[in-house]
């Protein structure tokens, strides 16, 4: 098994993202953001917002029907669609067939942040891991990967915490901060998938056993709304036509990196999760 290599700027020279070539909006990638929920709708928009701060081209946000009209004012970059809604405040289990269609004609999609974990989400996890676009899962699809079957077009990249880790491996969360990378290994292999073990160390795992480990950041990154900003920045990346392993370390660079700058800015704690996607132009263009 390889150690663990720190990610640093030489390890992202090896991991570059693709150029950009021109001001059109189409070559820039389409990108589907699945999120948000009655109780928790302000998540839809900080992964709305990191995600075109990385450079997506096109933003479409699939969102519970109360919550889609407030959302296309607060994000009018978006085409905004207000999906069936159950009375638990999330996805009701008919959104499933909308969810796949809209999926089909993305490059990208982020699905999870502030969604209701309900029936629904295993229905829909699986229909997203049959879709044609590249793939950032968080939250509630997280847990509903242990019920969708393993087929699936691309690796998809993989946003747990340590408890979802632990809820993923059918272990503790004791037994994930204590070996972080071993059961990130465990998590890529048995999904095969791209998986970012979230952290104030954050560590990055290949279903081959590679490991890319990031200490950077700022104490103020611990906040909440901080992850769903860091599936944002995923998805972007991955729109632009950014390979997925290069997307996940890009991704936990720039977030840690977008803290770092805020850091300066407000001292290391105290700042907002939206004002993290602000800082990524200025990183990117480093």
């Amino acid at each position: 098994m390889s150690q663990a290599s720190r990610l640093d700027r030489v390890a992202l020279d090896a991991h570059p993202l693709p150029p950009v070539t021109d001001g059109d909006k189409e070559t820039k990638g389409r990108i589907l953001v699945l999120a948000g929920s009655r109780d928790v709708p302000g998540a839809a928009l900080l992964a709305a917002a990191a995600a075109m701060r990385a450079g997506a081209g096109k933003l479409r946000v699939a969102t519970v029907e109360s919550v889609a009209p407030r959302l296309g004012i607060a994000m009018p970059e978006a085409m905004v669609i207000g999906l069936p809604e159950a009375e638990d405040g999330g996805f009701a289990d008919t959104a499933a067939r909308r969810i796949a269609e809209l999926a089909g004609a993305a490059d990208a999609v982020v699905a999870g942040p502030g969604v209701k974990r309900n029936a629904a989400c295993a229905r829909i996890a699986a229909s997203l891991l049959r879709c044609g676009a590249a793939l950032a899962l968080d939250v509630a699809f997280l847990e509903a990967l242990r019920e969708a079957d393993q087929a699936r077009a691309q690796l998809p990249i993989l946003l747990p915490n340590a408890d979802e880790l632990a809820n993923l491996l059918d272990c503790n969360r004791l037994e994930v901060e204590a070996d972080p990378v071993g059961c990130g290994r465990n998590a890529a292999e048995r999904y095969k998938s791209i998986v970012v073990v979230k952290g104030v160390v954050s560590h990055i795992v290949t279903p081959a056993g590679e490991c890319w480990t990031y200490e950077g950041g700022a104490p103020g990154l611990g906040v909440s709304g901080s992850g769903d900003v860091l599936a944002g920045i995923v998805g972007g990346l991955l729109a632009r036509g950014t390979e997925p392993l290069n997307a996940a370390l890009w991704a936990v660079w720039l977030h840690g990196g977008a803290g770092e700058a805020l850091e300066k800015k407000f001292g290391p704690i105290g700042f907002l999760a939206r004002e993290i996607a602000d800082e990524i132009p200025a990183l990117l263009s480093r």
